[in-house]
């Protein structure tokens, strides 16, 4: 899919560390245009390329309000000390919004649209909580509310249609996510983060991840979306989503430098691989996070390849019962899946999720000296981005 000599380029990829979304978390007192700008001047300062190269700043960002609203991406921009003739974009695709940054950013690069452009996102959920641009319950409009009667739902109840469909039990679920965390746990003791973060203050780990975590310890806990109002509605589900195995919220930012493989020869970078194949897909809104799968099938497709070519996947743990439904359809093997730990130990800030899940899949390829990575993300309405990656 990239033309002659128009490959779309991964020069490099940085993450902050995460942090706890709430008013007692390590990025609290942190803008969230600065925590953005951290990972955009890390990625500058790391490369070593002159800001004034870059064409444009694609940037996600899901809380598009206060202040991550009227356009985050320029501020941040500029608060990183890019020039002022760099332009910058913020778009949303939901909890895919940075993934679909760097499929936007691959795409300009692969028309000569861009030589060289950045791909980021952010989000600061302990400043900007959770659902803050939804003005009430109606934001989908009469028209839809009639086609999909009795309306839609939350994420963690879909989570909990999902598990109930592909006949996920709690303790499969818990097991899962203990899993996330010990993975993630000895990622950071052995080391294999330092090469992909930016610190940003005092914190020198993910805020989230829990070391201790046992399937006893996540028994104990109470289904989160149980509620009257559910439980009414769906009699029949056995409820068993609770907070240890879904994602928590919090804050973070990352940032990709993606170059045609011509202008990374002329600034003198040295790629570390290029975007293969991209591909987007929706799914049923209610079921919602379900779009991962025809988005797998779709990417391997459009890049020739089949699920056993793959060497690593990032495949964003929203809910355990999304990745576990995502491997029974796609037959991925799990050993590949998240090798350091997913979002349920790592943290999951919707807007600044994808671009991290490049940063992990970058430098899991490079752990494993494999060829072919896959990021796959849910997203709410029914969406998913798919991108396969190759090292170079």
């Amino acid at each position: 899919m990239t033309g002659a000599n128009r490959d779309a380029v991964i020069v490099d990829a940085v993450r902050t560390p995460v942090a706890t979304g709430k008013p007692s978390g390590a990025y609290a007192d942190i803008h969230p245009v600065d925590l953005h700008a951290h990972a955009l001047s890390a990625l500058v300062e790391r490369t070593g390329i002159d800001a004034a190269v870059v064409d444009d700043v694609i940037s996600g960002a899901v809380g598009q309000i206060g202040e991550q609203s009227g356009n985050t991406a320029r501020w941040a921009a500029l608060a990183a000390g890019f020039p002022e003739s760099v332009p910058a974009v913020t778009v949303d695709r939901q909890c895919g919004s940075s993934q679909q940054a760097l499929h936007f950013a691959a795409q300009g690069v692969i028309a000569g649209a861009y030589d060289v452009a950045i791909a980021s996102g952010v989000e600061s959920m302990s400043r900007i909580p959770i659902g803050s641009q939804f003005r009430g319950d109606d934001f989908a409009g009469p028209t839809v509310a009639r086609r999909y009667r009795p309306g839609l739902i939350p994420q963690g109840v879909s989570a909990e249609l999902i598990a109930q469909k592909w006949g996920l039990s709690r303790t499969r679920l818990d097991e899962f996510s203990v899993e996330s965390h010990r993975r993630a746990a000895a990622a950071w003791t052995e080391g294999r983060f330092e090469s992909q973060v930016t610190y940003v203050n005092d914190l020198r780990t993910d805020q989230t991840i829990r070391p201790g975590s046992t399937v006893e310890i996540l028994a104990g806990l109470r289904p989160a979306f149980a509620g009257d109002a559910w439980a009414e509605r769906y009699p029949d589900i056995d409820w068993r989503i609770t907070a240890g195995n879904s994602s928590p919220v919090n804050d973070r930012s990352a940032a990709v430098l993606v170059a045609s493989d011509d202008a990374a020869r002329r600034l003198g970078l040295t790629p570390r691989a290029r975007v293969h194949s991209f591909a987007v897909a929706g799914d049923d809104p209610i079921l919602m996070l379900t779009g991962i799968i025809p988005a797998t099938r779709r990417v391997l497709d459009r890049a020739g390849l089949s699920i056993d070519d793959i060497d690593v996947f990032e495949v964003n743990e929203a809910f355990a019962s999304v990745v576990l439904a995502w491997q029974a359809e796609t037959g991925a093997d799990l050993d590949k899946v998240n090798i350091n730990g997913g979002a349920i130990a790592i943290g999951h800030p919707l807007g600044g999720s994808g671009a991290r899940l490049t940063a992990a899949l970058l430098n899991n390829l490079e752990q494993v000296d494999g060829r072919f990575g896959l990021q796959v993300m849910c997203e709410a309405g029914g969406l998913a981005n798919a991108t396969i990656i190759e090292r170079v």
